[in-house]
């Protein structure tokens, strides 16, 4: 990509562009989401009431249709689960010493990396966390296996979150410098001009303060480097640096692969309440599934990547709110489609959503899954960037926009269509249409085809009490019965804390009504 089209990878919105036709283009790219889902939502009502038989055989397969995708869903979790409980019993360090030195083509020149040589710069963006939650998550990098020496750990702060953070990182570095060589704290600037104020901007900060301040004045080279990007909530296993290595070593092009784990939201799920819990078992569930659709992945979260792609492409975007997904699509369209996502089958532990009152709790996960539904920016920024670079595969394009597109879509729509539009032929079709046999037969056959794909998704009950942690003293056993009986909430979680936010993150950029960084609150009681 030459310098022309490289300009392209720091787009925000619309308004980065200057040339009247590419804003237009951009502007129309990122309408098409909510386009869609309200488009979506306007014929089902018009054709509930002009064609109501059409709409109830198109509920019947609709609800086929969902019923193979929870088939689908559930067969894929279960072996995903199998292969990490795999990976988890792997001695990751051990096979990682045995393997041959690696040979890498960096800038027309081939380069011998083996396990030795290998650097994990491990950058920790904070903001308003407190001790309790960034305490585990550094203490689990230090009681990780991979060698000390050989880490850069970064504590990412924020000027903006005032002079608690800047004490609670001090007290870090404190307890933890003797442990590692290199702990750095930087402190990223408030209101720097052309920023959005967030994890990305934080990163980005971070990164380049590494780069300048330790790598580069100590030669050490770029292809010998894995970053880390954890979450400040983020506690890894013992093993994590070593797997990541391992497959950084082993797979077909290390350079430009980005390394994904599955996120476990299960560090205080005891002390959740039943909706966030349900929330956060079937995001774990949802992401371990993904681990089997590597040719559809995207980075998500704490991830790891090549440090050598992220100088490459000029470090995290600054301007955007998902920078997690996005920092996969500005390696994919740099690298012209030549990028992808290694699947690790190897879990971290994250918090799932607990703020100070359930209602709180109940807020917060809204705003959360908004936050990530806002990741449908993404869909203007990868579609404008396969016009600029016509040397992407449009196989990948049309691989990648479908899935991802369809993604957000399926997020918006699909619970509605499940739960509400099956009524609709009844209420607006009118008495000639209400007197057929297929009117009195829709909501029975609906609530069949609805309750055998529930038992899909009851199936997931098992394997959330499979990962949970050890049971807390202060929780009695009943509580595992409260954590089976939780799954009855999932209608209100797939509605109202799943399309809800989804349909208005979607309309916000319809609309041109853009979001701004919402950081998560971690609360541990």
């Amino acid at each position: 990509m030459n310098d022309n089209k490289k300009q392209y990878l720091s787009i925000g919105s619309f308004k980065d562009l200057t040339i009247f036709r590419e804003r237009a283009i951009y502007r129309f790219f990122e309408m098409l989401p909510g386009i869609f889902i309200w488009a979506t939502f306007a014929f089902a009502i018009f054709f509930s009431w002009a064609s109501p038989i059409f709409v109830a055989f198109f509920i019947l397969a609709f609800d086929l249709y969902w019923i193979f995708k929870v088939l689908y869903f559930s067969i894929h979790t279960r072996s995903a689960y199998r292969r990490m409980k795999e990976h988890m019993k792997r001695d990751w360090l051990a096979e990682l010493e045995e393997l041959p030195p690696r040979k890498l083509e960096v800038n027309g020149q081939s380069s011998a990396v083996s396990s030795s040589d290998l650097w994990h710069l491990v950058i920790v963006p904070m903001h308003e966390e407190p001790y309790d939650v960034v305490h585990p998550a550094i203490e689990s990098i230090a009681g990780s296996r991979w060698p000390k020496e050989r880490m850069i750990v970064v504590l990412a702060t924020e000027e903006a979150a005032g002079n608690s953070a800047q004490v609670i990182s001090a007290r870090l570095k404190t307890e933890f410098q003797d442990t590692f060589p290199n702990f750095f704290i930087t402190t990223h600037p408030s209101n720097l001009p052309g920023e959005l104020p967030g994890k990305g901007s934080n990163e980005r900060w971070a990164g380049i303060w590494a780069k300048d301040n330790f790598i580069d004045k100590n030669s050490i080279p770029y292809e010998n480097i894995i970053v880390s990007s954890l979450d400040a909530d983020t506690v890894v296993y013992p093993h994590y640096f070593s797997c990541v290595a391992y497959h950084y070593l082993t797979c077909e092009n290390p350079l430009r692969s980005s390394f994904q784990p599955i996120p476990f939201f299960i560090n205080n799920i005891w002390e959740a309440p039943a909706i966030s819990r349900v929330v956060a078992f079937s995001s774990t569930f949802w992401h371990t599934m993904n681990q089997e659709r590597s040719e559809k992945h995207l980075t998500f979260s704490s991830h790891s990547m090549p440090f050598k792609a992220l100088v490459d492409i000029g470090f995290w975007q600054a301007n955007v709110v998902s920078e997690d997904s996005r920092i996969f699509w500005q390696c994919f369209l740099y690298y012209g489609g030549d990028y992808r996502v290694v699947s690790l089958y190897y879990p971290v532990n994250m918090d799932a959503n607990v703020a100070r009152s359930t209602f709180g709790t109940f807020k917060n996960i809204y705003k959360q899954q908004r936050r990530w539904a806002y990741g449908a920016a993404d869909i203007a920024y990868f579609l404008f960037g396969f016009l600029k670079n016509r040397k992407i595969p449009k196989s990948l394009m049309w691989r990648y926009g479908f899935y991802t597109i369809e993604g957000f879509f399926s997020w918006g729509t699909y619970a509605i269509l499940i739960f509400v539009l099956g009524w609709l032929p009844l209420l607006l079709g009118g008495e000639a249409f209400n007197a057929t046999i297929l009117s009195h037969s829709l909501p029975r056959v609906t609530r069949v085809l609805l309750s055998i794909a529930m038992v899909g998704i009851m199936s997931s009950v098992f394997l959330s009490i499979v990962i949970l942690p050890p049971r807390p003293p202060r929780y009695g056993r009943w509580k595992y019965v409260a954590m089976v009986l939780q799954w009855l909430l999932i209608p209100i979680t797939l509605v109202i804390l799943g399309s809800f936010p989804s349909i208005e993150a979607q309309t916000r950029l319809m609309l041109g009504k853009y979001l701004n960084f919402w950081p998560t609150e971690k609360f541990r009681k």
